[in-house]
């Protein structure tokens, strides 16, 4: 008699207690950080994307999954590739999801205490959209290496 295995799916979506998924937060993060960084409303990306601001809301905080057409539109409306909403997952060094080194200089062990997403906080927001308002790029890049030399003057 041959006996039949049982596979188990890798996958089961939610978990019996109806938290969202880990991926689908990060995922609904990411449409927050950019459409907050375009300084769009939620009731403006849900009609061009044809929905509600509830359901905008709802895919910003995960509590609802992003279908694989939906993030394709929003990638489109938010002028970011598809990666976009991928990247920084699963990194446990919030510094590290953003591209800084480890280096001595770049010690960020005191956002640790922070509440949410670095990249969510209202001050970081204001600093990118501010440092993209420079339409001189050798402007904006002196100021990175006087915030640079200010860190370094610091220790």
């Amino acid at each position: 008699m041959v006996t039949k295995s049982v596979l188990k799916p890798r996958y089961y979506g939610k978990g019996s207690s109806d938290s969202p998924d880990p991926i689908d937060v990060h995922v609904g993060s990411r449409v927050k950080l950019r459409r907050g960084l375009m300084n769009m409303s939620q009731s403006s990306l849900a009609e061009m994307l044809g929905i509600t601001f509830q359901q905008v809301q709802k895919y910003e905080r995960g509590a609802n999954r992003v279908s694989a057409s939906r993030l394709f539109h929003l990638s489109q409306i938010l002028d970011v590739g598809i990666n976009f909403f991928f990247e920084g997952y699963n990194v446990k060094n919030p510094a590290q999801a953003y591209g800084f080194s480890e280096s001595k200089q770049e010690d960020f062990t005191w956002l640790e205490g922070t509440e949410g997403d670095l990249m969510e906080r209202k001050e970081t927001l204001e600093l990118v959209r501010t440092y993209y308002q420079v339409q001189d790029e050798a402007v904006r890049k002196n100021f990175i290496k006087m915030l640079k030399a200010l860190v370094a003057s610091q220790s």
